[in-house]
């Protein structure tokens, strides 16, 4: 983990789930001045982008960016794509709820502004226990982009590190939770659901759903998602 002490600035990546929300209130907790970073790239659910202004508003956060950017064009997911369906049972493989490069792009816009702002972290809540299986949440693609930072930069070839900070990598959902629980996150306001309808209410059957649904219920919280 950075010490904020040094550089206190951390970009935030901030899509209005649970997730994130947790991993913004832990950035402020450790100190840092907070970026918000969030972004309307042609996904299903545009509730999300109403919960993570929510989550900003009601945090320390210096500034919050929302950049449009239409990876509907692209496809090949069904968060950005209405022909295909979201599923809502169990699959094997990596489900067709993974968007092609999503995390690498936003990452990338992240890592843009950070240079901008000279600040020292980027907090993304990834997360590779209860997760889908993308393969842009593993430990080793965080490691890899570790290595972009650090070799594609000018802070870095002028020898201002930026860490990459993954708070909820190895964390279940419960503990995910309970963290989020004790840093005063309301949960209400968090949009998970891969197709929540236009008011935030989730279907209750995607798999982001389960895995929000199960999280509550083994951290012995009550769960305050409101669905459909």
């Amino acid at each position: 983990m950075t010490n904020p002490t040094s550089n206190n600035k951390a970009i935030v990546l901030v899509s209005g789930g649970l997730d994130s929300a947790t991993c913004l209130a832990l950035a402020v907790a450790r100190g840092y001045q907070c970026y918000a970073l969030s972004f309307n790239y042609g996904q299903r659910s545009s509730s999300e982008l109403d919960a993570a202004q929510r989550l900003v508003s009601g945090s320390a956060v210096v500034e919050h960016k929302i950049i449009d950017l239409n990876m509907g064009e692209i496809g090949g997911s069904a968060l950005t794509d209405s022909k295909i369906a979201v599923p809502e049972q169990e699959t094997e493989g990596i489900p067709v709820t993974y968007v092609p490069a999503r995390n690498t792009v936003f990452l990338s816009y992240a890592l843009a502004w950070a240079e901008v702002v000279d600040a020292s972290a980027i907090y993304i809540g990834v997360n590779a226990l209860d997760y889908s299986g993308y393969p842009d949440c593993r430990p080793e693609y965080i490691a890899a982009f570790q290595q972009v930072v650090n070799l594609a930069t000018k802070s870095s070839v002028e020898g201002k590190h930026i860490q990459l900070e993954t708070p909820l990598i190895a964390l279940s959902k419960a503990e995910i939770i309970n963290t989020g629980i004790r840093l005063g996150v309301d949960y209400s306001i968090t949009v998970s659901c891969y197709q929540a309808d236009a008011q935030g209410r989730a279907c209750g059957r995607c798999d982001s759903c389960r895995f929000r649904k199960k999280g509550f219920i083994d951290a012995g919280v009550e769960d305050p998602t409101r669905y459909q």
